[in-house]
């Protein structure tokens, strides 16, 4: 008696499964080609973020981030490294700080870590800029407990942090994170209770390797970097506000999207 199982009329076309599934993925190939072009290499075509080609492409979602919330960079306002953003997006402010962990860095008005940072003085300011730096800092728990220390009752925390990127070249053994939607809800939810925490993912899956192949902003279209994927996001951006006098404390509410 034959083998059912060679039997094309009995057993689909008597090409075992594993053939099968090969043609499939074949056929899908020929169907949909990827063309890598200049990208096909294992090192980026920029060392430097894209940045000596343009616009890095994380400072796409940066900076509409923080020119959205214009209007709360205001007052006395601290932000980490130089208070660039700080008079480029500001509306109203007083007096610009700046926090760094380099004494060398002479715009510094306060040298120290954010994790440790207790000679930054409590309630002192309306908004803290803090882009693109928690990866750095090993206990961030502590340096967001900080950073709502600071601020004044109602004042608002604008935060980025890296879901995908490259390591820098100097920072091989000192950075140590990269973050999530829903890590940055829960660690920001808690360092803000009785606050308002806004939690949102930017980017997909086509920026996420522009940017670690070291493409610049100008490289690609508004219609490639406009569309958000929260299964792909390039940069989280978070806003949060610390309570105003009078509100007790309690559970923060926060909402990743």
């Amino acid at each position: 008696m034959q083998d059912a199982r060679l039997e094309p009329s009995r057993a689909g076309s008597g090409v075992p499964h594993a053939w099968r599934e090969r043609l499939r993925r074949r056929a899908r190939r020929s169907a949909r080609p990827a063309w890598l072009g200049t990208i096909r290499r294992t090192k980026p075509l920029s060392d430097e973020w894209g940045r000596d080609r343009g616009t890095p492409i994380d400072r796409y979602y940066i900076e509409r981030f923080i020119g959205e919330h214009a209007h709360l960079v205001r007052g006395r306002v601290l932000e980490v490294m130089s208070s660039e953003y700080t008079y480029r997006f500001g509306e109203g402010v007083e007096v610009g700080d700046v926090l760094d962990i380099d004494a060398d860095n002479a715009a510094a008005t306060f040298v120290a870590d954010l994790a440790t940072a207790d000679a930054v003085p409590s309630e002192a300011f309306d908004c803290f800029i803090l882009t693109q730096t928690l990866q750095y800092v090993f206990d961030v728990p502590a340096a967001l407990r900080h950073a709502h220390r600071v601020l004044r009752p109602g004042g608002t925390l604008l935060c980025t942090v890296p879901s995908v990127s490259r390591i820098g070249r100097k920072y091989l053994e000192t950075e140590y994170w990269r973050f999530t939607a829903s890590a940055c809800s829960r660690l920001f939810g808690d360092a803000f209770p009785g606050g308002a925490v806004d939690v949102r993912a930017r980017g997909n899956a086509l920026v996420c390797v522009a940017f670690l192949m070291g493409m610049a902003c100008e490289e690609l279209r508004a219609r490639e970097l406009e569309p958000d994927d929260a299964y792909f996001p390039l940069v989280v951006t978070v806003r949060a506000t610390k309570a105003p006098v009078g509100v007790p404390e309690g559970e923060a509410a926060s909402r990743p999207q």
